[in-house]
């Protein structure tokens, strides 16, 4: 573990303009930094950093943070990998903290493998560089591959000697735990006897997208009928093969400057276009396409270009790949290759300038990939033509955006000289059976866990509910929604508190005494607070909770500081592990960067928040009485409800009268007009 004056040093030598600097092309705007996004493609820029607030904001995504924040947002590093990185950045060396017996129980087995894998890439690695079996056989056959040390270097390629048990043998002289060795399918445990799994192979390690080593995958170099030409380990608790694709760690900075992911099949053929200047290419390891693996590169862009081979049959077998692509809301394009040729062999074959040429040339639509590719079976046949047509329509049918769809049948009806009527009918009813087949496993569901109540409405009383609350009402008419003041002025409390939360106030309090004649008078009070405290006191006494879930854990966090440390420490905030949380907090820290911050859109809907807040206790006073009158409008409307829902109940007029009453009361310190 990193100790904690190792984490506060590196916190203190960070610069967060050096650190963005590294990754995002930054200029001067004012006392701040601006650039282009680097999580979406955008012409103007919209990414602040604050050298003095030390924090970023993305006003495209929403993102924000810190230092670390940012490398696990861009690089996905896990918390301990960004430190690490900035700890090296700056040339701070780490104390880890040793552990207690505790600790080390809890050393959970995932990290064990972790370890165990590390040391073999690293074994194989050295056994091919540095041994003379290493040498003559495992690095030979990566320069007749013609990959340089530099490539091998990068993708950490290496090589298991042709023994039983060598690394075995060599990963326990080193004192790794068997257990472990055998949980990552390393070594093969069976009765008294261990022997290696990957023996005589040239290996490929395989990196999670923080570049951890996840397993491997081993080629065998004989022969051999009876082996299999490519080893994959095992599924594991720390591998599955169906949610990892090979070589995402060394491309996700490239697919995401690019904004597109090619897909291919092999290692080598990722390894291949690296060196000839392609990088932005992974590969599902020869295994069929997955959701996951879809999800996986949708977190870095939402175009993917998929590469097969001339190989028709292994085309047909992998097609099924881009509708999968195209249910996971991606934009697809497909690249095929000469009869003969694949990936990696045009890529050795061609220049790099030619490699990228016949990508940038060769690019289709998935349409006109499916065409050309179904209609060459059909041999003018009408059937099997309407059964391509057919085919097309229904891969149409698994895209979720509706314009996208009307945008491919179009081309659809273009290209295969149809009528859009014909399709657009056939596609209806895809999507009808589709929603009829989701809302049986859904009614399926609710009933296997509950009977329907006889008392409630039906399930299309809530569909109509959903369309209304969408703004789609029967008749054609749009509906109006009233904006939700409660949110607005709860996050107005919370921007004051991180803002403000710190700053010691003069407050006023109205104190109510009975003078010598035995009558009320008012006087005032002048008190000196933490803003703060006095909106704890304020929430406390009228018991009111936020209705925001995440401005509830705002909120528990800003007062837990407050009580501990008796002051608000942003870092704690800004990097908290819940996104949700940084964003919104990054986002009041900037607001005043955001040209999209009106207030006067909210003062328009009679919604009336501080301005620049140049009186502090004017601001607080405001947030809390506003927040009080629009608590008790809720409830005076609550009560009016009842009373017209149940005409015989007898509702307390006393109780509606005081709380209207209240209410003036509040808008007269308000300064309001009713």
């Amino acid at each position: 573990m990193i100790s904690r004056s190792s984490i506060d040093r590196i916190f203190e030598s960070a610069r967060v303009e050096e650190v963005i600097g590294e990754f995002v092309q930054l200029k001067k705007a004012g006392s701040n930094f601006k650039g282009l996004s680097p999580f979406t493609d955008e012409k103007s820029p919209s990414f602040m950093v604050s050298p003095v607030k030390q924090i970023w904001k993305d006003f495209s995504t929403g993102k924000g943070g810190n230092s670390v924040s940012f490398l696990m947002e861009h690089e996905h590093y896990s918390y301990p990998e960004a430190l690490r990185w900035l700890a090296k950045k700056y040339n701070i060396e780490i104390e880890e903290t040793e552990q207690t017996s505790e600790e080390k129980e809890q050393m959970n087995e995932r990290e064990s493998m972790f370890m165990v894998s590390n040391f073999a890439k690293d074994y194989f690695n050295n056994v091919m560089l540095n041994t003379n079996k290493g040498k003559a056989i495992g690095l030979s056959y990566f320069k007749e591959r013609g990959f340089t040390d530099e490539t091998i270097k990068k993708f950490d390629l290496g090589y298991c000697i042709d023994e039983w048990d060598n690394f075995t043998n060599a990963a326990l002289a080193k004192g790794y735990d068997l257990k472990y060795l055998a949980s990552t399918g390393l070594t093969i445990v069976k009765e008294n006897k261990q022997f290696d799994r990957f023996k005589g192979r040239v290996m490929f390690p395989i990196h999670s997208m923080s570049g951890r080593i996840l397993g491997f995958g081993g080629r065998i170099l004989t022969a051999d009928k009876k082996a299999a030409k490519y080893l994959n380990s095992p599924e594991s608790d720390i591998y599955h093969k169906s949610k990892i694709l090979y070589g995402i760690y060394q491309a996700k900075k490239e697919i995401a400057k690019q904004d597109n992911c090619f897909l291919v099949e092999g290692y080598t053929d990722v390894i291949s276009f690296n060196q000839s200047g392609v990088e932005n290419v992974v590969a599902s390891s020869g295994t069929a396409l997955t959701s996951d693996q879809i999800r996986l590169i949708n977190r870095l862009t939402k175009n993917i270009t998929v590469l097969f081979d001339g190989d028709a049959a292994g085309i047909r077998a992998s097609i099924r790949g881009i509708d999968l692509i195209l249910e996971q809301g991606m934009n697809v394009k497909v690249v095929q290759f000469p009869d003969g040729e694949d990936p990696d062999s045009f890529a050795k074959s061609h220049s790099n300038t030619e490699l990228k040429e016949y990508l940038e040339n060769s690019t289709q639509d998935f349409i006109n990939f499916k065409v050309s590719l179904l209609l060459k079976d059909s041999n003018n046949d009408p059937i099997k033509k309407a059964g391509v047509i057919r085919d097309i329509v229904t891969s149409i049918s698994k895209i979720p955006d509706g314009i996208q769809r009307e945008v491919y049948v179009q081309e659809c009806s273009r290209i295969m000289d149809i009528s859009e009527r014909v399709l657009f009918s056939e596609l209806a009813q895809l999507l009808k059976k589709g929603l009829q087949e989701k809302s049986k496993r859904a009614q399926k569901t609710q009933l296997n866990s509950t009977q329907q109540d006889p008392n409630q409405p039906p399930p299309e009383y809530f569909a109509e509910q959903e369309q209304t609350k969408m703004g789609v009402v029967k008749g054609g008419k749009i509906s109006t929604q009233k904006i939700d003041q409660l949110s607005i002025l709860e996050t107005e409390i919370i921007r004051i508190l991180l803002l403000y939360g710190n700053e010691e106030v003069e407050f006023l309090e109205e104190v109510i005494e009975v003078n010598d004649s035995g009558k009320e008078e008012i006087t005032t009070r002048k008190y000196q607070n933490l803003v703060s405290a006095e909106i704890y006191v304020h929430l406390q006494d009228d018991e009111i909770e936020f209705s925001n879930e995440v401005f509830q854990e705002i909120y528990a966090e800003i007062i837990h500081q407050l009580n501990q440390y008796e002051k608000l420490e942003m870092d704690g905030l800004v990097n908290h592990k819940n996104p949700e949380i940084r964003n919104i907090v990054t986002s009041i820290l900037m607001d005043e960067e955001n040209p999209n911050m009106r207030l006067s859109d909210w003062e328009r809907q009679n919604i009336y928040v501080t301005g620049a807040l140049e009186v502090l206790r004017k601001a607080v006073n405001d947030a809390i009485f506003n927040l009080r009158r629009v608590l008790i409008g809720e409830k005076i409307e609550e009560l009016m409800s009842e009373a017209s829902l149940n005409q015989d109940m007898s509702i307390d007029l006393e109780v509606i009268k005081n709380y209207t009453s209240l209410k003036m009361r509040l808008y007269e310190k308000l300064n309001r007009v009713v």
